[in-house]
């Protein structure tokens, strides 16, 4: 979810809007001055849009400052032409500069004519922004998405399943859910999580009544939601996740489902296990609470920013090493063979 800050373009920018359009520029920079979007330079075009690139795209970036730049290529998609929007966002710039540029981007596609961008590269160094950088990110996206470990596993099931009918039943059985009732209090405590109220709740399941309560809410940062996490108990947990990527300020709900190994007993890992498809059918399709991210943890140590941001946006890799066969038992030696003993004649 992007939430803008209601900083437009000024009326220079939008005149200049007017005129770009014509095949004589090819890029100009925007940048955020006074609470307004504003032109900050341009230039024209003098070959084509490949020999352009570095010289116009790389002066226009400096160090610190994010920005950002709509390069004209030299395609039309009908009889306009195609643009691509750069956003510059360097690691050292100020926070709250990255998060201005991010929930503001959203507006200026709009002014400008979102239909008329037909790419767009996040960058954070100088080497992403150069011309190699924009055909690596050309090739990366056309790439399809590494499977999750899960989802690695789901495809080896499957093919395993495939050719025996008999591990099909067997696991349709085992695959069963328990729908527990979900207490007032729980359903209130996520419809305000979903207002903005806090951006943390905490859910159990009570073993004896078979109802599913609320457990607590909070406010607090990433670095903290590990403590929220028990060590000797199963939980569900839903945490509004705030961050960027790719130059966009999103909010993100993660469910997340905890479960401490052996330290809970057998029928709470069984019941816990059980409700959940359940409580996400309330939570996304009665409530009307969407969830971006649906985890499973064994301990609080693992919600790290670095994990929920690559579990919302996997990594793409071009070059994934082939899985190699485990080594087997080191090598003994040869066998020995004994013969057996003969009774006593």
């Amino acid at each position: 979810m992007s939430h803008q800050t209601g900083i437009k373009g000024n009326n220079d920018l939008k005149q200049f809007f007017g005129k770009c359009r014509d095949g004589k520029v090819r890029i100009f920079k925007v940048s955020i001055e006074n609470e307004e979007l504003v032109l900050a330079d341009y230039k024209k075009s003098r070959g084509t849009w490949e020999q352009d690139y570095d010289s116009s795209v790389l002066p226009l970036v400096k160090e610190q400052q994010p920005c950002y730049l709509l390069y004209r290529l030299d395609t039309k998609t009908g009889s306009n032409y195609d643009w691509v929007m750069i956003s510059w966002s360097p690691e050292d710039s100020p926070v709250r500069q990255k998060m201005l540029y991010a929930s503001t981007k959203a507006t200026l596609k709009l002014e400008f004519g979102g239909s008329q961008i037909t790419e767009e590269l996040f960058s954070t160094c100088k080497e992403d922004v150069s011309l190699q950088g924009f055909k690596n990110h050309r090739i990366s996206s056309k790439a399809p998405a590494p499977l999750t470990f899960r989802e690695e596993e789901l495809a080896e099931l499957k093919k395993y399943e495939g050719t025996s009918t008999e591990g099909v039943n067997a696991r349709q059985q085992t695959l069963q859910s328990v729908a527990f009732p979900v207490s007032d209090g729980a359903k209130k405590a996520v419809l305000l999580l979903a207002e903005g109220k806090y951006n943390y709740l905490r859910l159990r399941i009570d073993l004896e009544k078979e109802e599913i309560h609320l457990d607590d809410t909070n406010t607090l940062s990433v670095a903290q939601l590990p403590n929220q996490v028990p060590t000797d108990a199963a939980r569900y947990h839903i945490f509004n996740f705030k961050h960027t990527h790719e130059g966009d300020y999103m909010e993100s709900n993660v469910f997340i489902y905890s479960m401490p190994g052996y330290n809970c007993s057998i029928k709470e890992r069984m019941l816990y296990s059980s409700c959940k498809a359940p409580l996400l059918d309330v939570i996304e399709n009665h409530l009307g609470v969407a969830i971006a991210k649906k985890l499973e943890i064994d301990s609080g140590d693992e919600l790290t920013q670095e994990f929920l941001q690559d579990e919302l946006h996997p990594k793409k890799n071009l070059h994934q090493p082939k899985f190699d066969k485990p080594k087997g038992p080191p090598n003994r030696g040869a066998k020995r063979i004994t013969k057996p003993v003969q009774a006593d004649q």
